[in-house]
């Protein structure tokens, strides 16, 4: 199968026939065989009805309903697990990604050797106070942090070679990050390519302030991971011994000035009630907590099921 085409989806009843038709449309112009993959992610209008009138009249449509609303990390996680296509496309539901793009992407991947190529939404319709600022402000963050010059990391047009998308996991809300979940995984191929950007025709966006906030999180969760997931001691530990160091390095100093005003017979207050003392057995405590919580953490790692869990390219 050349093509598997996975949407994910939450209240996008009136959009789904004209993206199929759409989908289908350019595919079938192209002579690419084809799935198509609609994971309902607990939409409470008539969104599942319309995908199973759809996969009705084309065995090539396949559907996915979840229970309720877990977001849109767990919708592709679950399309990732069941798709079969040489290339994989992710897009939006509501008609601003544009189906067209589709055979340039899928040339991207299997002629050009990509293993990821994002979509950049140079031109956008949205909300430039609302949506656009907020997105370029963190779209140049991610470049800093991931060290992946994308301009548009968290656009949903996305194209994949099929052995990316089986062994990346996408959680939480870590879909804003599939490139660099790729680039972590070794998939260090990945380009961008413009893409057109339409106008919602049905519908509200999803978008909030909410999750502008929570993109920092997570790129700084995903960043703190993938520097000392494996090693928290390097991090924990060395965090730790500089506070202990520090802290009894205080105490000394604290000491010596209080021996020092003896020796000449000046008054100074008593170590007990000297705040600088309590601050550095405060240090040393925290030193020492640091220092245990990566110790902890490396017996965590060491007893963890995954501790040799590597990719392998190629065998010959």
């Amino acid at each position: 199968m050349d093509i598997s085409v996975l949407i994910p989806l939450y209240n996008e009843a009136e959009s789904l026939p004209s993206l199929y038709e759409w989908i289908v449309r350019v595919l079938r112009e192209h002579q690419l065989s084809y799935e198509v993959l609609f994971v309902n992610d607990g939409s409470i209008d008539e969104s599942w009805q319309v995908i199973k009138r759809i996969q009705a009249k084309d065995e090539n449509v396949h559907g996915i309903c979840f229970r309720r609303n877990y977001g849109k990390s767990a919708a592709l996680h679950c399309g990732f697990q069941l798709v079969k296509g040489d290339v994989v496309i992710t897009m939006d539901a509501d008609l601003q990604d544009s189906p067209d793009e589709i055979p340039a992407l899928y040339k991207m991947i299997k002629e050009d050797g990509y293993d990821l190529v994002s979509g950049w939404k140079q031109k956008r319709y949205d909300n430039k106070l609302t949506k656009n600022l907020p997105s370029k402000l963190f779209n140049a963050t991610a470049r800093k942090v991931t060290g992946i010059n994308l301009h548009d990391m968290n656009c949903g047009l996305k194209a994949y070679r099929l052995d990316v998308v089986k062994n990346i996991e996408v959680f939480s809300e870590m879909h804003r990050y599939i490139p660099y979940l790729a680039k972590n995984a070794g998939f260090t191929k990945i380009g961008e390519k413009v893409v057109q950007h339409r106008k919602r025709a049905f519908g509200e966006s999803k978008f909030g302030m909410s999750r502008f906030v929570n993109g920092y999180l997570d790129l700084m969760t995903l960043w703190f991971l993938n520097k000392f997931g494996k090693q928290p001691m390097h991090f924990f530990g060395l965090i730790g011994s500089l506070m202990f160091i520090l802290g009894s390095i205080a105490i000394v100093v604290v000491g010596a000035m209080k021996l020092y005003a003896l020796s000449h017979g000046v008054a100074a207050m008593l170590v007990g009630v000297n705040p600088y003392f309590h601050l550095s057995i405060l240090m040393m405590i925290l030193g020492c907590m640091l220092f245990l919580a990566g110790f902890l953490g490396e017996l965590i790692i060491r007893n963890s099921s995954e501790r040799n869990t590597y990719l392998i390219r190629e065998e010959i």
